[in-house]
């Protein structure tokens, strides 16, 4: 089966083949990027990511967001991660979320898929903590931040075994499931 992914993050469509791909999925990339709207609600963020792009394409196709939620900011920056990662960089934002009482975290990634009739939404969530100090390569976000819960090293460190455990992992089981078990893609 073949499904679009709109999305202009090379490292993101790469993740997103390695899960896909194996369950029988080709993922057609189509690398344009959508304004977002700023909100910290990421549900109404990829619902309206999804629009638009459903409206340049005009075919079923599926987009991505993914955030942070930090605990000692009450859940923030939320749907303004990409925002508020680009402000800072790895180091000021690890330094940041060291003078918080909290460094926990929650990852979640939601998927937003619309087969030309109707949307649908897929989450996958992800406890963690952010490191102390930047570890890993610097090149995906914050990936040379996030400890997951249960291990000792940042997403960066892990290699394969980050696609094995995130969030974008979980919220892609499910939408696999769902175009294996639905009738909508075209």
């Amino acid at each position: 089966m073949k499904i679009r992914f709109l999305s202009a993050n090379e490292q993101k469509l790469a993740e997103v083949r390695k899960i896909l791909e194996p369950v029988g999925v080709e993922v057609l990339p189509i690398a344009r990027r959508i304004e977002e709207i700023q909100t910290e609600n990421e549900l109404d963020l990829v619902r309206d990511k999804l629009t638009k792009a459903f409206s340049l394409i005009g075919r079923p196709l599926f987009v991505e967001h993914t955030g942070l939620y930090l605990d000692g900011l009450n859940g923030l920056p939320a749907g303004l991660t990409r925002i508020f990662w680009n402000r800072l960089d790895a180091d000021r934002f690890t330094a940041l979320v060291q003078g918080l009482d909290s460094q926990a975290v929650t990852a979640k990634t939601v998927l937003g898929y619309c087969d030309g009739r109707k949307m649908y939404q897929f989450s996958g969530e992800l406890r963690g903590t952010i490191a102390a100090e930047p570890a890993g390569t610097r090149g995906f976000q914050w990936d040379c931040v996030f400890i997951p819960e249960g291990y000792d090293q940042t997403f960066a460190e892990m290699g394969e075994l980050k696609n094995e455990i995130s969030m974008r992992r979980i919220a892609l089981d499910r939408f696999a499931t769902f175009l294996k078990t639905s009738r909508s893609v075209a």
